[in-house]
């Protein structure tokens, strides 16, 4: 067979990677990279926002109730930290960075943050949960190297 032939070969000249092309450009132009950015900040700061609120007590707005102060006592102590400033600390992180990511406000140092404290989850309160925690940090990780993207606050204020 000469390569003349073979050029004329209807089964060799098919183009097998032309449907995925197409969808990688249709894809390219309906998810934009800042309405990508803008997903994984709602969708990461949503985890951690509703672990926050089942740290408050029922009924009010932000009052710790005595079961998340008992959690840090048990099933969440720290080695490093005592159990009342873990669950200030926790609690007052998981309103705080999420907010600030779903408004795409200091994004880096949210998701910053939110990473730091999904690794002392992983290391020192569920070990286990690794592939929940790997899962977190592909959404976190490009909301660090990329920042907020064009729909955020970052962007409007032009922070870094």
């Amino acid at each position: 067979m000469t390569a003349h032939t073979a050029s004329t070969d209807p089964a060799s000249s098919f183009n097998w990677r032309a449907p995925f092309e197409l969808l990688a450009k249709i894809a390219a132009g309906v998810f934009p990279p800042s309405l990508l950015l803008l997903v994984q900040r709602l969708g990461i700061a949503a985890v951690f926002f509703m672990s926050g609120r089942t740290k408050i007590a029922e009924g009010s707005w932000f009052t710790v109730s005595d079961g998340a102060f008992e959690l840090f006592r048990t099933d969440y102590a720290l080695p490093f930290l005592g159990p009342v400033p873990a669950t200030y600390a926790s609690t007052i992180s998981e309103h705080l960075f999420p907010i600030l990511l779903t408004l795409g406000l200091f994004t880096r140092v949210s998701a910053g943050a939110l990473l730091v404290m999904t690794a002392v989850i992983e290391i020192f309160v569920y070990p286990d949960a690794w592939p929940t925690h790997f899962s977190w940090v592909g959404l976190l990780l490009p909301l660090i190297a990329f920042g907020g993207g064009r729909i955020s606050l970052d962007m409007l204020l032009k922070l870094p």
